[in-house]
């Protein structure tokens, strides 16, 4: 672990979001209000997986997730996110002491993170690979926001190149922290990147035009999610190639839930669905964007 006391900045701030603390409050609080409550009773909330895109696109359906979040009940937040920059083998785990965002730092939780290098199945990410990544940092704020005042401490991972059976052993390796009673999961993750410049662009005629069809390809892919089969997200994820970034960290937290001692009291509900445009020609493209919570 490096000892070096180290905050990561809040480097998006001011770009793929509002970086002064009132307008972003704001913001936050309006689509936190937009955002309505649709699953009723919940004991606990688990798990979360929201969208990392900018706030203009994906705020609104984040807050469909970070509604139900109770800060009392919550003392550690593992977040996980893609790397999109940094090509890696396995999961990498922060080298910084806290994490900054326009409402305040966060505590990281170096015990837990010092634990978790003692397995030897993670590499450790440097100060500037961090801060080059945007998709755990457009959850930081959100959390912050929601968190308030509370104290609580947060286990930044980013997931690079992993197999299924890599999944199934970090699955294993996080389960005993996912049933811990005051531990959270947020799983950072888009879904459809469809276009060119993506370099997909499947279309199923029967399901009508590009965005519908889009959407039906989704719709497949979060009924396998809320099924909690990892072998059936795998299969789905091989049979269709969807460019969902955030799928490595998805299939991790299916392993979680099914080697969780909590794992047969479990339900997870997609509570918003949303797309950055409706693609109707070949040369349009978008991004979807997909809220969903994992609870007891």
């Amino acid at each position: 672990m490096n000892s070096k006391q180290q905050t990561r900045k809040a480097a998006f701030a001011g770009s793929w979001y509002e970086g002064n603390q009132a307008k972003l409050n704001q913001e936050l609080n309006n689509y936190l209000q937009n955002a309505q409550l649709q699953i009723s009773p919940i004991q606990k909330i688990k798990a979360m997986i929201g969208p990392h895109a900018g706030y203009r696109y994906s705020g609104p359906t984040q807050a469909w997730s970070y509604k139900y979040i109770n800060p009392q009940e919550h003392q550690r937040i593992f977040l996980l996110g893609p790397s999109h920059r940094q090509r890696f083998q396995g999961c990498g785990l922060s080298s910084c002491n806290s994490l900054d965002t326009p409402f305040g730092q966060i505590q990281v939780d170096t015990d837990v993170i010092q634990e978790l290098i003692k397995t030897g199945s993670f590499v450790q990410t440097d100060k500037q690979t961090e801060e080059a990544e945007h998709s755990l940092e457009m959850h930081l704020p959100y959390i912050k926001k929601i968190m308030g005042d509370k104290p609580f401490t947060i286990v930044p991972i980013m997931v690079g190149q992993t197999s299924y059976d890599l999944e199934q052993k970090y699955g294993g390796i996080l389960s005993k922290y996912f049933d811990d009673e005051k531990t959270l999961f947020i799983i950072s993750s888009d879904f459809c990147h469809w276009g060119e410049r993506f370099n997909y662009q499947y279309h199923d005629p029967q399901a009508g035009k590009i965005y519908q069809s889009i959407q039906k390809l989704d719709k497949e892919g979060m009924d396998s999610i809320e099924s909690h089969s990892s072998k059936k997200f795998a299969q789905y994820l091989n049979e269709t190639s969807n460019t969902i970034c955030g799928r490595r960290g998805i299939g991790i937290l299916l392993h979680i839930i099914e080697q969780s001692a909590l794992s047969k009291t479990l339900k997870t509900k997609f509570v918003q669905y949303a797309q950055s445009s409706q693609v109707v020609d070949e040369d349009d493209s978008s991004v979807s964007y997909a809220s969903a919570i994992t609870y007891i």
